[in-house]
């Protein structure tokens, strides 16, 4: 195998486990984030939230022969009511299992109100963040060999034999005084040093994603205390954020709960600081009221 064919090969395999590694990575964490409580223990949650990442739909029904509740994949087929609901859908799994249902006897759950795959959009994410990654791996490699040197075959193998000593950190470099260094020319390649400011443009990037998967996150650069209505500004994103996947599957637990007589709810895994601090907030407002002002003039 030629060099230039192996050093493709090795780039363009690490190439691709960089991608990789920012999808697993972001993946883990979009199906990580949402809790889901009163479901049946026949219901795999991580089997349920993976299949809204990257399908965008899942169904949830009660297989009569079974006894158990499911929620599987989905096949929709053409027929929908007036709200672009599709009524007629067949549950399927990878063993072969196939379950014909309808709007009757089995609930929708959508991952968002657009009934899209998160997958889609983390593929965006991972493919900005292994851009910049990459441009870090070969930023840092530019600082290695920063010269080109034009000599002879002679001067080459002398060369070779003086850097291997440079290499070795001996702290002196001998050579003989018949070296002749005539003719030596050094074209410097030197690469500009911006490694620092790809990896906050990668922090940036990340914090980005995060916020788009309702996870906080540091987007703040000041280095000073952040006063509470900062902190609740800057938390209406994910917020936001929280929502769009959130609905979607509080309106399938109001029908699930509704058809199935069951107690299921959906919630983030961790509250916002803001939410956090906006109860204190109440808490103290509350103790204001009952008792009094808490400091007086004196």
């Amino acid at each position: 195998m030629g060099k230039r064919k192996k050093a493709f090969e090795e780039s363009f395999q690490l190439n691709q486990k960089t991608y990789d590694y920012w999808m697993r990575r972001l993946t883990e964490l979009a199906v990580n984030t949402i809790e889901w409580t009163g479901l049946p223990d026949t219901i795999d949650t991580r089997y349920l939230e993976m299949i809204l990442c990257n399908k965008g739909m899942a169904v949830f029904f009660k297989d009569l022969e079974l006894d158990q509740y499911l929620a599987l994949n989905v096949m929709i087929s053409d027929k929908w009511n007036v709200y672009n609901i599709p009524t007629g859908r067949e549950a399927y799994a990878v063993n072969g299992y196939h379950n014909k249902l309808d709007i009757s006897n089995s609930v929708i759950i959508f991952n968002n109100y657009l009934h899209t795959p998160t997958i889609i959009d983390l593929e965006i994410y991972a493919r900005k963040l292994y851009e910049v990654d990459r441009a870090i791996d070969v930023n840092i490699i530019g600082q290695k060999t920063p010269h080109i040197v034009k000599c002879s075959e002679n001067q080459r193998l002398v060369l070779e034999n003086l850097f291997m000593n440079y290499r070795g950190n001996i702290p002196f470099i001998f050579g003989d005084k018949s070296m002749n260094f005539e003719n030596l020319d050094t074209i410097d390649i030197a690469t500009p040093y911006v490694t620092d400011k790809l990896q906050i443009a990668r922090r940036q990037i990340f914090n980005d994603a995060l916020t788009y998967l309702g996870i906080e996150n540091n987007s703040n650069e000041k280095a000073e205390r952040m006063v509470t209505n900062e902190l609740l500004s800057n938390h209406g994103a994910i917020e936001a954020a929280r929502q769009t996947r959130l609905n979607a599957r509080q309106q399938a637990c109001g029908l699930i709960n509704k058809m199935f007589g069951l107690n299921v709810s959906v919630k983030y895994r961790v509250a916002l600081t803001s939410e956090l601090v906006r109860d204190e907030m109440e808490i103290l407002k509350k103790e204001v009221k009952e008792n009094g002002a808490l400091y007086n003039g004196s």
